[in-house]
């Protein structure tokens, strides 16, 4: 029988998992600045790819068995697992782009969602709200990591503040991860209370923490193409994510410039870089 890895990383193995972070960011701020009524899923894709392949690193969703796209892009009702193609993006479209990069042997894995400019007023401020609360649930999630002392801690979190925030759904059956040699290692990492407290959170621990939340019923369906995951009731989804390791000083999260600095000073956290 051959040896278990630890989910721990070494510091150094720690300072490996910086540049996989910050090219994955970077190929999602291409993304960002393409979203526009008429661009198509399949040229943000291929934004993403340019700036991964510049880097010097290649899409770890490429490496996935079956799947050869650089990004999941679900859009509307669609919450995760999209397949990027030549679906045109509409004014008022919900987007979520899923996007990941390994680079030396490393891998960085984040997400954002984006309401295409334009459209009925009152459907984009929905799609906006539902965005942000699942941001805001992310930040949430990775504050209370700062200070957790098992992973439990991020889902009932990342729980806690959807539900202060309305009448939402958080899927059950897709959750976050822990990310390293490979884009999904152990601990599982919930986005909702679960009586497993998880693993213990300890320097060397790295999170992929990614809610994905409805504006409806959490009951998901998988489309014919095997990947697109989407909602029963046809309510909107939002899918928010981000890298995130645990050091000696302190968190990083690896997939923003900042290490997470401006989202979260409202939770009263301080990121320190990973020395």
């Amino acid at each position: 029988m051959g040896l278990r890895r630890s989910i721990y990383k070494t510091p150094a193995q720690l300072r490996s998992m910086v540049e996989p972070g910050l090219i994955t960011a970077a190929s999602l701020d291409a993304v960002r600045a393409l979203i526009a009524p008429g661009v198509t899923t399949g040229e943000l894709d291929a934004a993403a790819f340019d700036v991964i392949r510049s880097r010097g690193a290649e899409s770890n969703f490429q490496l996935v068995r079956g799947y050869r796209h650089t990004t999941c892009i679900s859009v509307n009702d669609q919450v995760v697992h999209g397949i990027p193609g030549s679906r045109v993006l509409e004014p008022g479209d919900i987007v979520s782009i899923d996007s990941g990069a390994q680079y030396e042997g490393w891998n960085g894995d984040s997400a954002i969602t984006i309401v295409v400019p334009g459209g009925d007023a009152a459907v984009v401020d929905a799609r906006q709200r539902l965005s942000d609360v699942t941001e805001g649930s992310l930040w949430a999630g990775i504050a209370a990591l700062a200070s957790a002392r098992r992973v439990g801690e991020v889902g009932d979190a990342v729980q806690a503040y959807i539900e202060a925030q309305g009448e939402y759904g958080i899927l059950r059956d897709y959750v976050g991860h822990g990310i390293g040699r490979k884009m999904h290692e152990a601990p599982t990492v919930f986005n909702y209370r679960t009586s497993d407290l998880g693993a213990e959170v300890k320097p060397g621990l790295c999170l992929a923490i990614e809610p994905m939340v409805t504006a409806g019923s959490d009951a998901t369906f998988v489309e014919d193409d095997d990947w697109t995951v989407t909602t029963v009731d046809g309510s909107d989804g939002a899918h928010w994510e981000h890298s995130v390791a645990v050091h000696d000083d302190g968190i990083w999260v690896l997939t923003a410039a900042d290490g997470g600095a401006a989202s979260l000073a409202p939770f009263g956290v301080t990121p320190v870089p990973i020395p």
